[in-house]
């Protein structure tokens, strides 16, 4: 087993405080591809840490976004929709904050990041965050949502995508709605870009989160959770090493 660091990063963003997360292997002295890791709607989280430290074993460098604030680390869903929100509302500052986290994982100094090689991966709000990184125009080999909502306010800005797009659905996930799939696909077409969307039978909401224990709503999949992280590291060796 690997040993991977977790540590903090503290920025700013107009004034407020902001603390993410980084994990790698201290061990590595190349530089190595990054990885923007987008949390679910809980935010900065054990179970967060323990998903980017298991993808940073892989050869990473992962920076889980702290998209809240320094502090602002809901204990509940009443909690984490409150600063969940105002984030889904307003796409150009949930971008704003995305783009700094961007810059933090290629600036940082705690370890060695290849700056031509990053790419984003988000769950549930996390997947919506990361493809909006992606259409903001960041320079990403490759974006990835699991379970999360492909909505966007303006279609268009997938013109700005620089590298392949992978999304990881539940295909009877309630939270999702359908609509959005093949407005999804209508919008990657018209722009021209490299996307997938793997939809998984039976899978709900939440099908990568060991805790997720609502039925028929949002559930852990053990098998599906198994799919898709290998779907998104045979993109990642495809955009990194091919």
């Amino acid at each position: 087993m690997k040993s991977i660091t977790v540590s903090s990063v503290v920025y700013q963003i107009d004034g407020q405080a902001y603390e993410s997360r980084l994990a790698y292997d201290p061990s590595r002295e190349e530089s190595l591809p990054g990885l923007l890791m987008a949390p679910n709607w809980m935010g900065i989280s054990a179970g967060a840490e323990d998903i980017a430290k298991k993808v940073a074993e892989q050869g990473y460098v992962v920076l889980i976004a702290d998209l809240y604030g320094q502090g602002i680390r809901p204990d509940n869903g009443d909690e984490a929709g409150a600063a969940m929100m105002p984030l889904k509302n307003d796409r150009a500052l949930l971008r704003k904050r995305m783009q700094a986290a961007y810059a933090v994982l290629k600036e940082q100094t705690e370890a060695k990041v290849d700056s031509q090689q990053l790419a984003t991966f988000g769950f549930c709000f996390g997947g919506c965050c990361s493809l909006e990184l992606a259409r903001d125009g960041a320079a990403l080999k490759a974006a990835v949502s699991f379970h999360g909502s492909l909505d966007t306010p303006n279609p268009a800005d997938a013109n700005n995508i620089t590298g392949s797009v992978l999304v990881l659905h539940g295909a009877s996930d309630p939270l999702v709605p359908h609509e959005q799939l093949p407005a999804f696909e209508a919008e990657m077409n018209a722009a021209g870009v490299d996307w997938q969307l793997t939809s998984y039978g039976g899978a709900v909401h939440s099908f990568t989160d060991p805790h997720a224990n609502v039925p028929g709503k949002m559930m852990y999949d053990a098998k599906t959770a198994h799919r898709a992280f290998t779907a998104m590291h045979n993109l990642l060796d495809e955009v990194f090493k091919g």
